[in-house]
């Protein structure tokens, strides 16, 4: 795995139950964890089809609010601790040092080990979500702001929070270990040149 930190360190780590994982060889095209894809999908739609319903399943604002924000919530501890992690190879979550201060790690699988993990129809659907929903929430937003429904202003201010955040973090998941991997590689190249270079100059004086 390709370990990413806040200070743009690289480290191989092993992604829990990786090797596992790895060593089977799934059919691509099927749905290799359909209870994690169910899920992935059904906390995410549940609280925008609650929202969406909400005045006309109950009266009680509370009761509405308290209920999307516990399927919020359950959403985002499931994305970020499971079905990333099942569906498509990728973790991420924030770490304290000796030092006191705080990291954000991001996880992805190599690639040798992602092209027999990983199932393409789970990605579709997990990516399919994941940046679907977020979008949902914004125009969400602006559709309570300019309706003037300011009650509802912090639950789908919580809905963008808590489902962009996921967003964010399994994109740079995604493409943080491929810009890692060029910051490494223009550095070791730098130095080797260097290196040459300075060599080279007591042999020509």
């Amino acid at each position: 795995m390709m370990r990413q930190d806040s200070n743009d360190e690289t480290e191989d780590v092993s992604l829990f139950d990786a090797e596992d994982e790895g060593s089977r060889k799934p059919k691509k095209k099927k749905i290799r964890h359909p209870i994690a894809s169910f899920f992935h999908l059904f906390f995410r739609v549940s609280a925008i089809v609650v929202y969406l319903l909400c005045e006309l399943i109950s009266s009680s604002f509370i009761a509405c609010m308290v209920s999307i924000i516990l399927l919020l919530s359950c959403d985002f501890w499931t994305v970020k601790n499971i079905t990333g992690r099942l569906m498509v190879g990728l973790r991420w979550w924030n770490q304290v040092d000796d030092d006191g201060k705080s990291q954000w790690v991001y996880e992805s699988r190599k690639a040798a080990q992602g092209s027999k993990s990983v199932s393409e129809a789970e990605s579709r659907i997990f990516w399919l979500g994941l940046i679907t929903c977020p979008i949902i929430w914004v125009i969400l937003a602006f559709s309570a702001l300019f309706s003037f429904k300011v009650k509802w202003l912090a639950v789908v201010i919580m809905g963008v929070t808590l489902q962009g955040a996921n967003l964010y973090g399994y994109v740079k998941c995604k493409v943080g270990s491929r810009k890692n991997l060029t910051s490494i590689a223009t550095s070791y190249l730098g130095s080797q040149f260097l290196k040459q270079t300075l060599a080279r100059d007591p042999a020509e004086s």
